[in-house]
């Protein structure tokens, strides 16, 4: 786990850190646990003005919290790949919302957040689009009419072969991967998830099977399954090839 100062003084011997290089074609994943203990509170100075103005719009505190809390997380960990305090981590925005890094930071380095309850996924690359997304699962949810609305026909003939625990599964993995790849396309609610599909059934490699209406989609992306433990799906999708994964735990900047 990473502990430093919270004003990140030491972020450039942080860059130092084989943890924090980032080769080509690598994909680092961080895990964080937005410990529900954790107010927020101390974190609050690392937010910039609209961050906190986006904070304070969450009706339920719980909401809150997580925002400024996994916000804080991804500035820090910028910080130590950029080799500059969290506070000047700078970001533009899609039209969809997803965020990227300024193009006063003159840096190559694309990066992408998921949030399930208090477990948060930051996914870092460089030079190719990445989507990440985690969930919790649950067996509360309808995993018969829901996947007749988002999930394309091969997905369903798969999923409803599933029986029990494995069903739950079944339909998390598809979730999280299909997520994961909308928010590496960037394309958000543009892209419908029923154009495409990817592999699920527990056990099976992650993996974008077939893009419609473009077939030659699908060789673009590279896509894996994050082990977050028993509880959890996670995915990560990034455009071209994934040469390795490091998977971490991450603790705030003490």
């Amino acid at each position: 786990m990473i502990k430093s100062g919270l004003n990140c003084k030491n972020c450039v011997s942080l860059q130092s850190d084989p943890r924090f290089l980032l080769p080509s074609g690598e994909v680092h994943i961080w895990r964080a646990d937005l410990d529900s203990g954790n107010t927020g509170r101390n974190l609050e100075d690392l937010l910039s003005p609209d961050e906190m103005q986006r904070a304070n719009r969450f009706r339920f505190p719980e909401h809150r919290r997580r925002f400024i809390i996994g916000r804080a997380y991804l500035r820090q960990l910028l910080s130590a790949y950029l080799a500059i305090e969290g506070g000047e981590v700078n970001f533009n925005y899609s039209l969809q919302g997803k965020p990227a890094l300024a193009p006063g930071h003159d840096s190559n380095i694309f990066f992408n957040v998921s949030h399930s309850e208090d477990i948060a996924a930051f996914a870092f690359t460089k030079e190719h689009s990445i989507g990440v997304d985690v969930e919790v699962i649950r067996y509360d949810i309808d995993a018969t009419g829901i996947p007749r609305r988002f999930f394309s026909s091969a997905e369903q003939t798969t999923l409803a072969a599933l029986e029990g625990e494995a069903k739950f599964r079944g339909f998390f993995n598809c979730w999280t991967r299909k997520e994961a790849y909308v928010k590496a396309v960037g394309s958000g609610l543009s892209l419908p998830l029923r154009d495409f599909d990817v592999s699920l059934a527990p056990g099976d490699p992650a993996r974008l099977l077939a893009t419609r209406p473009d077939q030659k989609q699908a060789a673009r992306w590279s896509m894996a399954s994050l082990d977050f433990g028993q509880t959890c799906a996670a995915a990560v999708v990034v455009e071209g090839p994934i040469t390795k994964l490091h998977i971490s735990k991450f603790a705030q900047f003490a």
